[in-house]
């Protein structure tokens, strides 16, 4: 059995959790709470999370299915380097975004999830693994001359594969049954043409 990699996991759970907490501050903001500043904090808060998240990290075996437009934010979360590449600083940083949004009753599932997506990426960090970006294979351009194959030299309706002969073999069938390789074949009955 294969061995999970988790911070494919704790990718998933940190976008979703970016997301409620986008949710949880608009509700918070708009309903104009007691404590609204935590709501703003939260959109804030969850904006960053969904936009250090989005791009996924290339994963040790097998393929990865890039999210819709990634190709540009990889390259922004490239420019930081080992702050965005390690674990260990993803389950930190995310631990301490999610404490102030859990002051607000409209933001603590947002604070939850990030606190758990903080906890799977710590065991991810702890297992080993890093993010590292997908990196577009460039595209082999088939050459022109290597697509085009020989047309059938037999014309329609042909016998299926199993069937069809190779003219080599023709010819040494032909020159067994003793007809000439070249042409016309020689009748083993002579043939008489009586007119009356």
């Amino acid at each position: 059995m294969g061995q999970i990699e988790w911070a494919m996991w704790a990718n998933e759970q940190a976008l979703a959790s970016g997301l409620i907490l986008i949710t949880g501050g608009i509700v918070a903001t708009a309903g104009q709470f007691t404590q609204w500043y935590f709501g703003a904090y939260s959109i804030a808060a969850g904006v960053l999370v969904c936009l250090l998240e989005y791009p996924r990290g290339k994963r040790k075996k097998g393929s990865t299915m890039e999210r819709c437009g990634q190709k540009y934010m990889t390259s922004v979360v490239k420019m930081f380097g080992p702050l965005t590449r390690n674990y260990y600083i993803r389950a930190f940083l995310h631990l301490v975004l999610s404490v102030p949004a859990g002051f607000l009753l409209a933001t603590i599932l947002g604070t939850a999830c990030l606190a758990i997506a903080s906890g799977i990426y710590l065991l991810a960090a702890i297992r080993g693994e890093q993010w590292t970006p997908i990196e577009q294979k460039p595209q082999e351009r088939p050459q022109v001359g290597g697509t085009i194959k020989q047309p059938p030299s037999n014309p329609p309706p042909r016998p299926p594969a199993e069937a069809r002969k190779k003219p080599s073999e023709e010819k040494e069938e032909d020159t067994a049954a003793g007809g000439s390789p070249g042409g016309a074949q020689t009748n083993p009955l002579p043939v008489t043409d009586e007119v009356v």
